[in-house]
């Protein structure tokens, strides 16, 4: 299969940005809530963290990471999908005081050095143009001992599950969505992104290139889902009490 183009994606997420929740919600009968919870394990110890969400879209994952209470200091969520950051604007309208979204790309991030204690980015690196350079440029803003948490679509490693899931994907999702949001494109484009994108062994060779060090990779779901967890030079191997 042919990778799929992601110049000016961002112009997709935001014609099903109105639908976008619901879909995910309904498509992975509401897995997402759980894997996204799941990252909230491997953030690192302490409280009071300063955290970039990158390719934030509606804020699910950092209205996820705010259930850990004291956890979170101050979090920003950057997209350059402007309608899915007014979604998520007004769903974490309650946070106001800790939370805020900037326009910006993950590609080209508008902050200075060793700004974050943690990075992270849900389902969104492999909607990057160059996935290379966006890990690079979170290298680059994650203070040293930083942790990178990263959430993205993987295939299963057992053949008979992987050949379900790959039906699904190309077959059953697609349709959802398209009834959902009346736009079969982007659900088709989903399926394309997952099954030509690095996952496993594969991406932790390509954050190794891009500086990170203690590179894991913990499937979910059969393999369905992956998080991908990170270090800047050293990492402090204590994850969030669970």
């Amino acid at each position: 299969m042919t990778a799929p183009s992601r110049e000016n994606v961002w112009k997709m997420f935001d014609k099903i940005s109105g639908t976008y929740d619901l879909v995910n919600l309904v498509m992975t009968l509401g897995a997402d809530r759980y894997w996204r919870k799941k990252m909230n394990t491997f953030l690192p110890a302490g409280n009071g963290l300063k955290l970039l969400d990158c390719a934030t879209g509606t804020g699910d994952q950092i209205l996820s990471f705010l259930k850990k209470k004291d956890k979170i200091g101050q979090v920003i969520g950057i997209d350059l999908a402007t309608k899915m950051l007014e979604i998520g604007k007004k769903k974490l309208k309650d946070h106001v005081r800790r939370v805020s979204f900037v326009e910006a790309s993950g590609e080209a991030i508008p902050y200075v050095d060793e700004s974050f204690d943690c990075v992270s980015i849900s389902f969104g690196i492999r909607n990057m143009v160059d996935p290379l350079l966006c890990l690079k440029e979170i290298y680059r803003v994650l203070k040293k001992g930083g942790r990178l948490l990263i959430l993205e679509g993987s295939l299963p490693e057992n053949k008979n599950i992987r050949k379900f899931h790959l039906f699904y994907l190309r077959k059953i999702l697609p349709k959802i969505g398209s009834l959902l949001s009346n736009n079969k494109e982007a659900y088709t484009y989903l399926n394309q992104t997952i099954e030509t994108f690095p996952y496993g062994e594969s991406f932790c060779t390509l954050l190794k290139e891009a500086g990170f060090t203690s590179c894991e990779a913990h499937p979910l779901t059969f393999g369905a889902v992956t998080i991908y967890v990170g270090g800047k030079e050293t990492m402090n191997d204590e994850y969030c009490a669970k």
